[in-house]
């Protein structure tokens, strides 16, 4: 059976986008796989240099929330590093458009995705579901195991270098680490007395349950990427 132009047409972009979307998919993976090591080691570190320095109340600790997750408690923070299990390609606006490894191969623009969330440890520990956590940064990688960054920091490697080096060991410390010192120095602000003034009876028979009062780094201001 024959098939029309359009057909072809479709059958193609399915192998090929199916291909690389593959391919990314496997290499963000294997980086993320890296950024778990990494984490681990960095943990085990910190704890390492921090013995007999802090109260034992407080927490350094890694944790491997699943396939796509990992933790990093330090202290009253919590990162959060989540692997999107899609992949992307970005906006015509955007300035990855402007670096000659992607303009010239459109398919290196293809990127799977890192996000890193900053928590008050709190949040968690007594189970505030309502609190709020910051994106602080995205870590973007190809194919071919290269990357940049989107987000705070010195360290943050912006788009007109993407293509320039690939994501190892060595790449991932300075960017972790950036990532925790910002969020050690990203303190929480005391929220306006307007936005908690009123209460209800539910919110304090129901158990004194803390997730019904909202708390969040910078609440009630607008936080910019």
């Amino acid at each position: 059976m024959e098939h029309s132009p359009l057909r072809e047409e479709i059958l193609g972009t399915i192998i090929r986008k199916s291909t690389l979307k593959q391919q990314v998919f496997d290499s963000t993976f294997s980086a993320f796989n890296l950024l778990k090591e990494t984490l681990l080691e960095m943990a085990s570190e910190l704890d390492d240099a921090l013995d007999g320095k802090l109260d034992r109340r407080v927490r350094l600790e890694y944790r491997d929330r699943g396939k796509f997750e990992a933790q990093l408690q330090v202290a009253n923070d919590i990162l959060i590093f989540q692997m999107h299990t899609d992949v992307f390609i970005f906006e015509p606006t955007h300035a990855v458009w402007q670096n000659p490894y992607v303009a010239e191969q459109r398919e290196n623009g293809y990127c799977g995705v890192v996000n890193i969330y900053n928590f008050l440890s709190d949040s968690f520990k007594f189970n505030r579901n309502a609190d709020e956590g910051y994106l602080i940064g995205r870590l973007f990688i190809n194919r071919e195991g290269c990357y940049f960054i989107e987000g705070k920091g010195e360290h943050t490697m912006q788009a007109d270098r993407f293509g320039q080096c690939e994501l190892n060991h060595d790449t991932l410390v300075p960017i972790l680490e950036e990532a925790v010192a910002y969020a050690l120095s990203f303190d929480p602000y005391m929220p306006h007395l307007e936005v908690n003034k009123r209460v209800t009876v539910d919110q304090f028979n129901t158990k004194m349950d803390n997730s019904k009062f909202v708390t969040g780094k910078r609440l009630g201001f607008d936080f910019d990427l």
